[in-house]
């Protein structure tokens, strides 16, 4: 029988289709032909294939080779496939015996020399191939990504002779069996080391105890970067679940996976100059952006009024959902998106010396200008707001710091700790119906918002954001109802708000 079938798997987005590689050796003028929707990189497989089987000591059957991939309306690209077509080619010409093909699964490159490289996306697969209750054979260096699946069975290779000397019972192939462990938190920066900005401090510890959006406002050398890249410190480490989805956005990304990564949450801080495409993700593949990247992590945006207004407002919908659909016209994609938010900006155009107040060298007119590069239903999106003043000469000579990031951070934990025992979820992940149930207010206190609401023209979304803020703040203080100072607490984080109602 000149027909062998061997399995593999292609990408889509963050799924895995499985891929029969059909083989059919026939008799006529020597021929090699790939079908089934095969893009550049695998129709180029037939060099690479042909080279590694003579390489490995095999014959190269002088017919006439179909290889369809099947099923044939996915779009298949990348290396991934040498090694499946080369097996079934071996298999074919009966080099090689089909009766342990149908309880593997194969993705590797294959070099010319015989030797299996690692790909992209091979996480997608490791999960898929685990729920169909087959191995996988995998390259080298490609086998702690595929290992972290519990229930799979790894075979990583460094050759295709070490590949067919496997399936024929001649050399078995050690399983790589993978201990889950996060990574050691080891962070060269620290909380402590920030003089000074009692206030924003105090609004980075809200952020991360709730998961709220932070956007600090002030000008430069006021330490706003310094508090940003330190917020990964104080966050709670991730789960298992969320270390996997985190892992799976890096796998099928065009940076790849690295296992030094596993178990961190992601900080990714994309250059003002970034466009659309590079923070939503889409090409011809379909990647994903920056904030996929940032999934279950930080997304740090510095000189946010810096960024195009159109490229802001293709986040305004990720906020909301945690996640995003890009649709091309060949290939449609779906990914996670559920990222903290931190950004800083100036406050005016003039920058260096501005505080907006006897230093600011910028007419009310360009102030408004520069404000309104980022559009209101973007900055409605946005939890915290708070200004970062210039710190004091006093505080930045002192040689005492502030609380440590452990310290800060074991209150984050407690105040998460609640929140997930009453409702199984961050406070910023409360929707509208939640909100009223678990973000109760006294009279007085609704009167408080009400009064508020109508002096800094605010909207539903922020009102149900100011919530939600003053729920994480009563949870910091461990109290069960919201009152009064945690509301106005929760009030006071509106900067821009109140910038936008003095007309400055």
């Amino acid at each position: 029988m000149s027909l062998a079938i061997v399995f593999s798997r292609t990408n889509a987005g963050l799924e895995s289709p499985l891929v029969s590689v059909e083989v059919h050796l026939a008799n006529g003028l020597p021929g090699f032909s790939i079908v089934g929707l095969p893009e550049t990189a695998v129709k180029e497989s037939r060099d690479r294939v042909r080279a590694a089987i003579t390489n490995s000591g095999f014959a190269f059957p002088v017919k006439r080779i179909t290889v369809n991939l099947a099923p044939a309306d996915i779009p298949k690209d990348g290396g991934r496939f040498d090694l499946p077509i080369a097996l079934g080619i071996l298999a074919a010409s009966e080099q090689l015996c089909r009766d342990t093909l149908a309880q593997y699964e194969f993705v590797a490159e294959l070099s010319l020399a015989g030797g299996l490289r690692g790909v992209r996306g091979v996480l997608p697969s490791a999960v898929a191939t685990s729920q169909n209750g087959r191995a996988l054979v995998v390259a080298e260096d490609n086998a702690g990504e595929a290992g972290l699946i519990r229930a799979l069975s790894v075979h990583p290779a460094l050759t295709l002779r070490a590949v067919v000397a496997h399936l024929q019972g001649d050399a078995v192939l050690p399983r790589r069996d993978q201990a889950l462990q996060t990574a050691a938190r080891q962070y060269p920066v620290d909380l402590s080391e920030v003089k000074g900005q009692f206030s924003a401090r105090r609004a980075l510890e809200i952020a991360a105890a709730g998961g709220h959006n932070l956007l600090m406002v002030g000008p430069p050398g006021t330490g706003k970067t310094m508090l940003a890249t330190r917020l990964a410190t104080i966050l709670p480490e991730l789960d298992e679940t969320e270390a996997l989805e985190t892992a799976t956005v890096a796998s099928v990304s065009n940076q790849g996976f690295s296992m030094q990564d596993w178990g961190l949450r992601p900080v990714r801080e994309p250059h003002h100059t970034s466009s659309g495409v590079a923070l939503v993700g889409g090409g011809a593949q379909v990647r994903p952006g920056e904030i996929s990247l940032a999934h279950n992590g930080i997304l740090f945006l510095d000189e946010l009024t810096e960024f195009d207004r159109k490229v802001l407002d293709v986040l305004r919908e990720p906020l909301e959902t945690g996640r995003i659909t890009l649709s091309r016209a060949a290939r449609q994609a779906t990914y996670p998106a559920r990222f903290q938010l931190i950004a800083a900006m100036n406050p005016c155009p003039q920058g260096r010396a501005c505080d907006l107040h006897a230093n600011c060298e910028c007419t009310p007119e360009q102030q408004k200008r520069h404000r309104t590069r980022i559009s209101a239903p973007f900055l409605d999106r946005i939890d915290l707001q708070v200004d970062v003043p210039r710190v004091k000469q006093d505080d930045l000579q002192s040689l005492e710091g502030g609380e440590s990031s452990a310290v800060v951070r074991a209150r984050v934990l407690q105040a998460r700790a609640v929140q997930a025992q009453r409702q199984q979820k961050t406070n910023s992940a409360l929707g509208a119906g939640e909100v009223d149930r678990y973000c109760p207010l006294a009279s007085r206190d609704r009167k408080l918002l009400s009064h508020a609401m109508e002096q800094f023209r605010l909207s539903a979304r922020a009102y149900h954001r100011i919530l939600k803020v003053a729920r994480t703040i009563a949870d910091l203080d461990g109290v069960e109802p919201i009152q009064t100072r945690h509301l106005s607490e929760a009030l006071s984080y509106r900067a821009m708000d109140r910038l936008a109602a003095s007309g400055g």
